[in-house]
């Protein structure tokens, strides 16, 4: 998805890979670092005693505390159900910058509130905070990615999206650690918990005052018919003069493109949704990416995120530092799998092969640590060591966290994206991102209840739900890596197995491209190294 190396599918001007279109994709991924802060610090912070005193939740019984910290968390995902759509209208009506510039106003509007809350308030402020909050993160999540790959010219398009996924967990990491170091470094106050919360100012600070210098996306200027301005930016863009070649004609494919999309879904703001729900395959498309996001919050990882603290004192975990110093490194390996990810399985094992080898490795893992806490029930025997058996889950939980990341953290995306045309993409995006927060506030808003109810069985919960994702993986979801855009169709024709029908597709799209080369020979001999060099290009592109 990220190579390291530039491979152009045409001849390019040195001058296109300029600092401009890499200052506005940074811009627009400080959206991902607001994302990945507040999706990590959230779950330490209420765990922190100076914070459960600020609110009055020492003397809580276990079942209050839980029913209110599910709240603090799980508002936040209900924010960002209702922001992923309002992104849509967003970013149709006011564009990619001016969307940006709002999602991060909301966002801003929230932290506040949330650093405004205290004893004297109490909670509402703060689920109102976590509230908006979301709705900034949800339109964020929509739109940023979206700008970023429209932005961006396509032999550096995978480096820059893939930038996005890299600032996501660094802000995760940041978010782990955070509480981590307050702890470390200031006693029980006010003022150790409120720094955690003052922290989501700084990348919402940097998207908000950064917006205003994004150059506005091209093809969404061209889209509302606002053609001169589009050419204008294109060429700021790709740092060459309006009547440059190139941009003339990357300029003359948006407009197509554009063109294109609306013979096929309409014009307005309503013609993609109406396309999608008009055609049975695309709506069967849209159940299958709404389903890998069930498939992929049923490994547990939304839990994990947000109650880490919980989680390892279910293990045997004890004392405040240690818990959030393991967390630590969970985010660390998180970060390093998801890199392992972008930079090569998602491309080498194809999407099918990661899914696949992160469910069985994954509910292996669980299955151990739910065994283990079963037969030793390490949080009845509390001691102020870790015991052998403490330190072989905590083992095993990080070797969730291995094939967890490189596997289902970031692969639902890219399917999610890959098996949609274009000119419905950005309705199908708010669903695909909708279905993700949807399924987060389901776990988030139940698991302290469940591991007061269930206890050990809640990893085996979740391993079982590993476990039966394997023959949906299988059986339902065709392989889409190396698939030209343009024939992702054909995965879903009717009759079609899933299993092999990205064989037989490939299959197709290499006789089609040996008649072309074929036709090349006959007709211009001397075209023909040409031909093959554009083939192997655009191969290496995908």
């Amino acid at each position: 998805m990220a190579r390291l190396a530039r491979v152009e599918d045409r001849p390019t001007p040195t001058e296109v890979y300029n600092w401009k279109v890499y200052a506005n994709a940074i811009i627009a991924t400080w959206a991902a670092v607001m994302i990945g802060y507040d999706s990590a610090f959230i779950g330490t912070s209420i765990s922190l005693a100076s914070f459960k005193s600020e609110f009055d939740l020492t003397n809580k019984s276990t079942s209050d505390f839980n029913f209110i910290s599910a709240n603090i968390v799980s508002v936040y995902q209900a924010g960002c159900f209702f922001g992923a759509f309002l992104g849509y209208f967003t970013g149709y009506f006011l564009g990619r910058k001016y969307g940006l510039l709002l999602s991060s106003a909301i966002f801003m509007v929230g932290a506040g509130l949330q650093c405004g809350a205290n004893s004297s308030t109490g909670l509402a402020i703060m689920y109102t905070g976590r509230i908006i909050v979301g709705l900034g993160i949800g339109i964020a999540s929509n739109l940023a990615p979206i700008y970023v790959a429209e932005i961006a010219p396509p032999a550096i398009r995978g480096r820059l999206i893939g930038l996005y996924e890299l600032c996501w967990q660094t802000g995760g990491v940041i978010g782990f650690w955070i509480n981590y170091g307050v702890t470390q470094h200031i006693p029980p106050s006010h003022k150790q918990w409120f720094i955690a919360f003052a922290v989501q100012f700084i990348p919402g600070g940097m998207l908000f005052f950064g917006s205003f210098f994004l150059i506005e996306s091209p093809r969404w200027l061209v889209s509302r018919d606002r053609n001169a301005a589009a050419l204008k930016n294109l060429a700021k863009l790709r740092n060459l003069p309006e009547d440059a070649p190139y941009v003339v004609e990357e300029y003359s494919e948006i407009e197509a493109a554009i063109a294109h999309e609306r013979s096929l879904a309409g014009a307005g703001f309503f013609g993609p949704v109406k396309t999608v729900f008009a055609s049975k395959t695309l709506r069967y498309r849209i159940l299958l990416g709404s389903s890998l996001f069930v498939w992929q919050n049923g490994t547990g990882i939304n839990a994990i995120n947000y109650y880490s603290p919980t989680i390892f004192r279910s293990i045997g975990i004890t004392g405040s530092n240690t818990g959030l110093l393991t967390t630590g490194v969970y985010g660390i390996i998180k970060l390093v799998g998801a890199l392992v990810w972008l930079l090569y399985l998602v491309d080498t094992f194809g999407r099918r092969g990661v899914l696949l080898l992160g469910s069985i490795g994954g509910a292996v893992s669980m299955y151990y640590i739910g065994a283990y806490i079963a037969i030793a029930k390490p949080a009845e025997h509390p001691t102020t060591k870790v015991s052998s058996g403490s330190q072989s889950a905590i083992a095993f939980f990080y070797l969730w966290t291995v094939f967890y990341s490189p596997t289902w953290n970031g692969t639902p995306w890219v399917v999610g994206a890959e098996m949609f045309p274009q000119h419905v993409r950005t309705f199908t995006q708010a669903c695909q991102a909708a279905s993700n927060w949807f399924w987060g506030f389901i776990i988030t808003r139940f698991t302290p209840q469940m591991f007061t109810a269930m206890g050990y069985g809640v990893y085996i919960f979740f391993a079982t739900l590993m476990v039966v994702s394997i023959p949906f993986v299988y059986f339902i979801l065709p392989e889409t890596k190396q698939i030209p855009l343009e024939r992702m169709e054909e995965l879903f024709e009717p009759g079609m197995k899933p299993w092999k029908a990205h064989d037989i597709v490939m299959a197709r799209v290499h006789e089609t491209r040996q008649l072309r080369n074929d036709a090349a020979v006959k007709h211009s001999p001397s075209s023909t190294s040409f031909e093959k060099n554009q083939e192997e290009r655009i191969e290496s592109v995908r």
